[in-house]
């Protein structure tokens, strides 16, 4: 298959539907991974560029005091009969752009490469990355491997993340676990249910801790972080006729960026302490991912407040900002999309809101450093 011309100097909601118009679900970027490093190649001056599988990084050397990364993935969930991209008008939204990656995250993207291709003189050095599977398991995901073997390139003063946020600054990012509560008990027959020890009914108690548990909101940098302890599985039982003797209740924890992730399963451990001090219920890690801090107060990740008209607000859901955080780069998430329409059939992104996100990033990039920040709620 010939590789698409892609037109980086193009207005960059039509650079969006042509990124949309090549399929690329994870795993199968290679052909929009050839597309954009050619366009870049052609397209762009001062930038040195690599290949590295289906991961496209470009960066400048202009030897200017700071320098600004902006990543976003290749790479989309699988097509739901939305591809290839089309214009409608709806009666809330206005001009809207349709098809799979709309908003997750090729209008984010396409920002990124218009402005790699049009700014003349940018007051920042640029990284660009374009990575693959972001949208499966995080073993395969292209940033991590970059991160692995090619550190160097995630070096930077502040990180721009193309995630949908509706193209408002979101700063950070919550840190997630999941952790695996169980309890044994005695298989017996429920006619004579004495004579056996109830693994479901000891859950009772961790039930009534998480329905009395009080969240912590915790501040900063100007962000509220809002935690939450919930439960999202509940398993157990044998048969009809059987006391079972094992059962489990698997609980999330979303926390703020302040904890880190030995903090946070310590503060599972501690909430429900007294079970698990009794014997009654085991407690097992299953899943576990860092936060982010904001790290507004670096002056590049300020600049970036202050070119948004000095509005922010914290990012609940976990997002690869949390990789560059753990690097000690600020990051934040930046694009155009209202998330919870990513990955539907009817994906589809304002056309104005693309044109938005790539003029307040245009700003950003090619003004002096400043300051000031304003919470959103």
């Amino acid at each position: 298959m010939s590789v698409p011309d892609l037109n980086l100097r193009a207005d960059p909601v039509e650079l969006t539907a042509a990124l949309v118009d090549i399929r690329s679900v994870s795993g199968d970027e290679s052909l929009i991974a050839d597309a954009v490093e050619a366009a870049l190649r052609a397209q762009t001056r001062g930038f040195e560029i690599s290949r590295f599988g289906n991961r496209v990084l470009a960066r400048t050397h202009r030897n200017l005091p700071t320098r600004v990364v902006l990543a976003g993935h290749l790479d989309t969930v699988p097509i739901a009969g939305n591809v290839p991209s089309r214009r409608t008008r709806t009666p809330d939204e206005g001009d809207v752009l349709l098809g799979c990656g709309t908003v997750d995250m090729k209008s984010g993207l396409a920002v990124f490469l218009h402005l790699a291709a049009t700014l003349d003189d940018p007051v920042h050095d640029l990284t660009l990355i374009c990575y693959d599977c972001e949208e499966i398991a995080a073993e395969h995901n292209g940033l991590g491997f970059i991160e692995r073997e090619k550190p160097d390139w995630l070096a930077g003063d502040v990180a721009v993340l193309g995630e949908p946020t509706g193209g408002l600054i979101e700063a950070g990012c919550q840190g997630t676990l999941r952790v695996r509560l169980t309890a044994e008990g005695t298989r017996a027959h429920s006619a004579r249910a004495w004579m056996g020890e109830n693994a479901v009914h000891k859950l009772a108690d961790a039930l009534t801790t998480l329905r009395e548990y009080v969240p912590r909101s915790v501040d900063i940098d100007g962000c509220r972080y809002r935690e939450g302890l919930t439960a999202v599985g509940i398993g157990g039982g044998v048969a009809g006729n059987v006391v079972p003797d094992q059962a489990h209740l698997d609980v999330n924890f979303r926390f703020a960026p302040d904890r880190s992730q030995a903090q946070a399963f310590a503060h599972v451990r501690e909430v429900f302490a007294a079970d698990l001090a009794d014997g009654v219920l085991s407690a097992q890690l299953t899943d576990s991912a860092p936060g982010a801090l904001p790290g507004l107060r670096h002056p590049a990740a300020a600049a970036l407040v202050a070119a948004a008209g000095g509005r922010f607000r914290a990012k609940y859901g976990w997002t690869d900002v949390a990789r560059f955080s753990a690097l000690g780069v600020p990051a934040v998430n930046l694009g155009p999309g209202d998330p919870s329409l990513a990955h539907r059939a009817d994906e589809r992104v304002p056309v104005d809101q693309i044109r938005e996100v790539t003029e307040l990033l245009r700003g950003y990039l090619s003004a002096p450093a400043g300051a000031g920040g304003e919470l959103l709620a």
